[in-house]
């Protein structure tokens, strides 16, 4: 094939995460495990949300903002990857990897910015009580919601149209579960120096703001635990974020591994292994680490029982 971008006859080829014919039944039925819990659980913390006025405050809207994002982050990339192995076909057309890596990187980043905004949640809700219901109003949280949705869309777009400037030649096998971004990339016949530029900008900006607004968050929230006098108190005000910081230490030291295993093996397949943690083992874990600690959770998900 010429160097171009012929849309028309252009595939990628997905590996996926082992190659062994016997194994494929094994991985099917297990992502599909995976994939029905996600949406199964993230779907009854967003019914239990809406149907209980308990639960209609901005730490569970923004809760049930993140669940609807982990469905779609998930589903971005598994039914692509279980369609694959039932028709025994490793292809995914040029127009499909550019689609599937755009809503990877929006949901990705959305998954981020949303954990950022409820750290700050957290913040006004244990620094600031007596002033949490006004500062965290409709306007503000439906504003902090808009603002991340608009500029991981502004990021997916970018990415997206980068990948459109490079040309494909012969090696279009991708040794991953779904068109990563660098891998794609990597693939490419043509210069990828812009490319590989904007990746590290986007990363510093869209990935280290968020994690230091999250450190900046906790440092102020662990402050203000210390000043508290008795030990009851210290636990209750603890217990209100610690399923999000849970979550928050899931999602980062999966991707940071993803990351430094990237860096330190040059196994693409190790690593799409490892970059299961982050893309679909966290997002099913999510549901449950909200649930099980979480009271009013609980109780709205047996008043939803109850009404079926």
């Amino acid at each position: 094939m010429e160097p171009g971008n012929d849309s028309q006859r252009l595939e990628f080829l997905i590996l996926g995460i082992a190659e062994d014919p016997e194994l494929q039944p094994l991985i099917f039925g297990f992502f599909l495990s995976m994939y029905l819990i996600t949406v199964l659980g993230n779907l009854l913390i967003i019914l239990a949300t809406i149907s209980d006025s308990h639960l209609h405050t901005p730490m569970y809207f923004f809760l049930s903002n993140l669940s609807f994002v982990d469905i779609c982050f998930t589903s971005t990339t598994i039914p692509k990857m279980l369609v694959n192995i039932q028709t025994q076909s490793k292809a995914i057309s040029y127009a499909g990897c550019i689609t599937q890596i755009h809503f990877f990187v929006l949901f990705g980043g959305l998954d981020d910015f949303l954990l950022t905004v409820m750290a700050y949640d957290r913040y006004v809700a244990i620094c600031h009580p007596l002033h949490y219901m006004v500062i965290m109003n409709h306007r503000l949280c439906g504003l902090l919601l808009l603002v991340s949705w608009v500029v991981c869309f502004l990021h997916a777009i970018l990415q997206s149209l980068m990948i459109f400037r490079l040309s494909y030649c012969t090696d279009l096998e991708i040794p991953h579960f779904f068109c990563e971004l660098n891998q794609v990339i990597q693939r490419a016949c043509s210069d990828t120096f812009l490319n590989e530029v904007v990746i590290y900008i986007a990363s510093f900006l869209l990935g280290g703001g968020p994690i230091a607004g999250i450190i900046y968050s906790y440092c102020k929230i662990v402050s203000s635990i210390r000043a508290i006098s008795s030990a009851q108190g210290k636990y209750k005000a603890f217990s209100t974020c610690a399923s999000h910081l849970s979550v928050v230490s899931l999602f980062y030291c999966t991707s940071l591994g993803v990351y430094l295993s990237s860096a330190v093996t040059q196994n693409s397949h190790s690593t799409a292994t490892a970059s299961v943690m982050y893309t679909v083992v966290t997002p099913m874990l999510n549901p449950f680490i909200y649930s099980l600690r979480n009271k009013d959770i609980k109780r709205a998900l047996r008043r939803l029982c109850k009404k079926d």
